[in-house]
């Protein structure tokens, strides 16, 4: 393992080693370590950027994100990158490119000691090396890992079943529904071609549903360039193990999307669950059986590995105990919010915490920097204090439900509505820019229906014309 010890001055061209650096003085600077790029990083490293300026110039403090991938993922648009609405590149916000006066460190965080303030960490260029991981140093710990998929033990699922929550998955299964279609066009064998139409996803959550919603736009769309497939053609399924959808919602615009879903031919399975997917079949325990070729697996997620791996306290959900100040309960020098953190929720009754939902993480990001400076400089913290105005959710193009300050819009205003808070809500004026001159052109022009699968294989032609074997197909 290499150590990266507080205070010590190193070399490295490649940036793999972010050690401490001292400015004109010889005193150590302060090192603030964000793990996690995501919501929280960003926001976080962005309001630290602003309030230390002239700390972070003279060399007295310096902001260190770790984050697997050079950029932050605006998941809210995701639905609308896999329909085809906007472009993969206008998803994420790249990290370098907005977070100047921070260093990125593109690794995964394996274990935390809180006790020693350190990070073992991977990097790209740890497995080149044959070192061993990193261990580096902190002042104060800002804990914004996220979350990941949270996945049950269903026969089959680890083999068959494609997730939602990055840009890579959004774009490809985009590509893979498309593909589908060119399979069912081109087979002569009918089971063939009904597993290639089938399309199954399961949880009725916002990813779910926004993604079911808008595929299923996208492909209905597509189908009138078929000479032999039709939006009649095709089976989509939602299979949710409670007794409703889109819980953030209401109850009310929860049913009037099961209604506005049924009424578009999708098979919506509430209080059902997948038993099996062995062998591309979908077997609910209803005793349903579909045999499919795409199924799509949103149901939850769950609190990052890191936080397990690390000596911090951890509720009973593995969620980091945290204060109203957004500080680690009980410990010192170390800070967390958005999917990571259990933050207690001042504007309801005791007991009650913060949802992990993207709207509590971006207004948690701002408070968290505010703290930190702070704390930093001996001053007064304050509670994290936001009162949760409501949900947005699009079923496809100009279509959605709303539930906003006690209002209640379904259909094109609530699609309208979702898309000027999401607009309003993306990181950066240039993402916002870009995003909108999209809608205005996708406006205009019709839509793009190309899959670019093999994107996902950029070496197979050269492969195989130096004698290999194209690759096959693996989902």
């Amino acid at each position: 393992m290499t150590r990266v010890p507080h205070g010590k001055v190193t070399a490295d061209s490649r940036g793999t080693h972010p050690a401490h650096r001292t400015g004109t003085s010889d005193a150590p600077r302060t090192r603030i370590l964000i793990v996690g790029g995501g919501y929280v990083g960003l926001y976080t490293a962005l309001r630290l950027q602003k309030k230390l300026a002239a700390e972070l110039k003279s060399g007295a403090t310096e902001i260190v994100v770790v984050t697997p991938e050079p950029y932050m993922t605006y998941q809210p648009f995701l639905p609308e990158a896999a329909a085809g609405s906007i472009s993969p590149r206008h998803v994420v916000v790249p990290l370098r490119r907005v977070l100047k006066h921070c260093r990125i460190v593109i690794g995964e965080a394996r274990s935390i000691q809180h006790a020693k303030k350190t990070v073992t960490l991977t990097t790209l260029a740890t497995d080149e090396e044959g070192t061993g991981p990193i261990e580096l140093t902190y002042d104060e710990l800002v804990l914004a890992p996220g979350s990941i998929s949270r996945t049950l033990p269903v026969p089959g699922l680890a083999d068959y079943g494609i997730g939602f929550k990055t840009v890579e998955e959004a774009i490809g299964l985009r590509n893979h529904v498309i593909e589908q279609m060119d399979i069912a066009s081109s087979t002569r064998d009918p089971a063939v071609r009904s597993a290639a139409l089938t399309f199954v996803f399961v949880g009725g959550g916002y990813a779910g549903v926004e993604a079911l919603g808008e595929l299923e736009d996208m492909a209905r769309y597509a189908a009138r360039y078929y000479h032999n497939v039709s939006a009649e053609d095709m089976k989509w399924i939602l299979v949710e193990a409670s007794d409703r959808i889109l819980p953030e919602v209401g109850p009310e615009m929860g049913k009037y999307t099961v209604s506005e879903l049924r009424r578009r031919n999708i098979d919506v399975r509430l209080e059902t669950r997948l038993d099996s997917c062995e062998d591309r079949v979908a077997v609910l325990d209803d005793g349903s059986r579909f045999p499919t070729r795409t199924l799509v697996w949103t149901a939850g997620v769950k609190p990052h590995p890191i936080l397990a791996a690390s000596d911090l306290p951890l509720n009973e959900r593995g969620r980091l105990k945290c204060t109203a100040e957004l500080a680690v309960d009980g410990v010192e020098h170390a800070w967390a919010a958005g999917d990571a953190a259990a933050v207690p929720d001042v504007t309801s009754e005791e007991g009650k915490e913060c949802a992990p939902n993207a709207q509590h993480a971006v207004r948690q990001a701002r408070v968290l920097g505010d703290n930190i400076v702070a704390a930093l400089k001996g001053q007064p913290r304050t509670n994290y204090a936001h009162k949760y105005a409501g949900s947005v959710a699009s079923l496809g193009l100009h279509k959605g439900v709303a539930h906003v300050y006690g209002r209640k819009l379904k259909g094109y205003p609530a699609w309208f509505m979702h898309r000027v808070y999401h607009l309003s809500r993306v990181p950066t004026f240039n993402r916002k820019a870009r995003v909108l001159a999209e809608w205005t052109l996708s406006g205009l022009f019709k839509r793009e229906i190309v899959s670019l699968g093999s994107l996902e294989h950029p070496r197979a032609e050269f492969e195989l014309a130096a004698g290999g074997e194209r690759p096959k197909e693996s989902s």
